[in-house]
């Protein structure tokens, strides 16, 4: 990989977290649905990548999960995040505008 494959790569993964709390922010959800969402906003995201940060977010508190019967095959996880999810979800709001911001004057881009 090059180095400028792999800054893009690292650049992705640090936004990767706040953009699936905010997909999972705004309805609870089933994890395919986390990734065809994120496939429609052009960040690939796969099985592999997703569920060990879904296990890690839940770990910390953020998120909590449901299961639901499916009649199309075995039961299905649905995500939602906590009360302390939402309040982590708003720091890391505020540090993304923060750092956009700061990122904009440095690249004379805002």
């Amino acid at each position: 990989m090059s180095n400028l494959e792999n800054t893009q790569s690292q650049m992705r993964k640090g936004v990767l977290e706040f953009c699936i709390l905010n997909i999972i922010a705004k309805e609870e959800i089933y994890p395919s649905d986390i990734i065809s969402k994120m496939k429609e906003s052009k960040l690939i995201v796969v099985e592999g990548t997703l569920y060990p940060l879904l296990t890690r977010l839940k770990n910390a508190g953020l998120l909590s999960y449901r299961w639901v019967e499916s009649t199309s095959g075995p039961p299905r996880k649905y995500y939602s995040l906590t009360p302390l999810g939402h309040e982590f979800l708003n720091e890391l709001g505020k540090t993304w505008n923060e750092l956009v911001e700061a990122v904009g004057k440095t690249t004379n881009q805002s």
